[in-house]
């Protein structure tokens, strides 16, 4: 087994990795859920919104590392071409020793990095393979849109069965929007559902 062959083997893998990261994210995502609907049945407001915030920030997480996931892929598919087709430049073998720490880390921001490196490499070697959809793109946000919060407090309330009465800024009614962005978030859900299905 080459080298080359052996990062290969470790790129599959972190793909593999960063898939099971992403499903322990959506399992993380159900359990504040579920302490989100307790707190509302409850009665405090507070606690619940703190739930809310955090099964916000891993479903966020959870598309995050199913992205890179698909990223790292599609890399190794195209590191597959090059090794077939004896197109592994100096170059290319450079990138690939920093890499086995990297993928290792499964920190998101350092793996993307080190992707751009690959894709630059592919780049000069011209090595034709379709570009990622631009939804690849490294996303990693920490920040926790409000708005989607107060959503999904809303859904915990319904499905309690009850009446939120959320105090909404003046000015902003949530229901036109909200429904257009659950809409969005649905299709984003049910495309992602599809893209693990055939991992």
């Amino acid at each position: 087994m080459s080298n080359m062959e052996k990062h290969l083997f470790n790129m599959k893998f972190a793909a593999k990795e960063l898939s099971r990261n992403s499903k322990k994210c959506d399992k993380e995502e159900k359990t504040e859920k579920a302490k989100v609907k307790k707190a509302i049945q409850k009665g405090n407001m507070e606690v619940a919104r703190i739930h809310a915030e955090n099964a916000i920030r891993q479903k966020n997480q959870s598309i995050n590392f199913l992205r890179m996931s698909a990223r790292v892929d599609a890399v190794a598919a195209r590191v597959q071409t090059a090794v077939t087709m004896n197109k592994v430049t100096k170059s290319m073998a450079g990138v690939v020793k920093s890499m086995d720490a990297t993928l290792k880390s499964m920190n998101l921001e350092k793996i993307s990095a080190l992707m751009d490196k690959f894709e630059q490499q592919f780049e000069t070697l011209d090595v034709q393979t379709a570009q990622m959809e631009d939804t690849m793109s490294s996303t990693t946000t920490l920040t926790t849109p409000q708005n989607q919060v107060d959503t999904l407090m809303q859904e915990m309330a319904d499905e309690a069965g009850l009446d939120l009465n959320m105090e909404l800024p003046q000015g902003q009614t949530g229901s036109v929007g909200s429904s257009v962005a659950s809409a969005e978030q649905d299709e984003l859900s049910q495309r992602l559902a599809r893209l693990r299905d055939q991992v």
